[in-house]
């Protein structure tokens, strides 16, 4: 089971409250046992899920050290979540050419959120203390999740070097969901969708699927509406559509091929991203090195970051 914020936590795969008693909670594993066993419907996964869920919290031990645990990945250990995206490298040295403000906005719409779902009034001493991250909804703990995936995202797109530029939190249109990250370097010009859905995802239809996505989701589709907008205002052309999300999520790398205007999308475990910006990967059309140059100032002057 996933340590993600997004995930489902053992009391949401047991479909109980976390202030139910221990006989409560033996009583829902049962069911949901029975439920979700292959023999009368149920699939590997979620008979598997709820095996999972009943250890982490089937003892008064594990349930009291669940209950005491943190999200270790919460604590934001880069600029102030109050700061806006700036035009300024955040980086120097043998590092990847950094602008913008990686999982900012995220992290801005889940502190929204979470005062929102809270209520008016309400005093919230410290936004990621695990038991109120946990109780919160799962969009909003989605967003979090996201927030997270992106300056993970970014972390590696830094150690990349300085033949790499990139930028994060890009705006298209106010009706648009904004850009994740831009990749300039030797092997293309990539777009990126960093995301944590706290479940597996796969591939269907040309569009992603999986528990952890809302009933209608396209995730795939909006990333590429907000990439075929950017690449229209700034005359550029991408060399792929990159969605990076954790490796337990995605076994392999999956790929839905260039169409008409757009250009090849590659889904990835994380692991495999800097690979991916260094080499391209198998259909991949590969950039050139006297293009870089000429996008870098294109890019550099026509990119807009999202206002926080």
């Amino acid at each position: 089971m996933s340590e993600s914020p997004a995930a489902a936590s053992p009391y949401e795969v047991l479909g109980v409250s976390p202030s139910v008693t221990d006989e409560e909670l033996r009583r829902a594993y049962r069911l949901k046992l029975r439920q979700s066993h292959p023999d009368v419907g149920g699939s590997a996964a979620s008979f598997h899920a709820v095996q999972i869920a009943w250890e982490r919290i089937g003892s008064p031990e594990s349930r009291a050290a669940y209950d005491g645990a943190r999200y270790p990945e919460t604590a934001y250990s880069g600029a102030s979540t109050a700061s806006r995206p700036s035009s300024r490298p955040t980086s120097t040295g043998m590092k990847a050419r950094m602008h913008g403000h990686p999982g900012g906005h995220s992290r801005q719409r889940y502190l929204a959120m979470l005062r929102e779902w809270a209520g008016r009034g309400t005093v919230i001493d410290d936004p990621y203390a695990p038991d109120l991250v946990r109780s919160a909804p799962r969009e909003i703990r989605h967003r979090l999740a996201k927030a997270l995936a992106e300056e993970n995202t970014a972390q590696l797109i830094s150690g990349l070097g300085i033949g790499y530029t990139a930028w994060h939190d890009i705006a298209t249109r106010e009706d648009v969901e904004k850009i994740d990250h831009v990749v300039l370097g030797p092997a293309g010009l990539f777009a990126i969708l960093s995301e944590d859905w706290g479940t597996p995802v796969q591939l269907k239809r040309g569009e992603l699927v999986g528990d952890g996505l809302a009933p209608g989701e396209e995730p795939l589709d909006e990333f590429a509406s907000a990439a075929r907008i950017l690449a229209k205002s700034l005359r550029v052309r991408f060399t792929a559509l990159v969605v990076v999300v954790p490796d337990q999520l995605v076994a392999e790398p999956v790929s839905l091929p260039s169409r008409g205007r757009r250009p090849m999308v590659v889904v990835i475990p994380r692991s495999r991203l800097v690979g991916v910006l260094r080499d391209g990967i198998a259909g991949m059309e590969r950039g050139s090195f006297e293009k870089v140059f000429e996008l870098r100032s294109t890019l550099q002057n026509g990119i807009r970051f999202v206002e926080d």
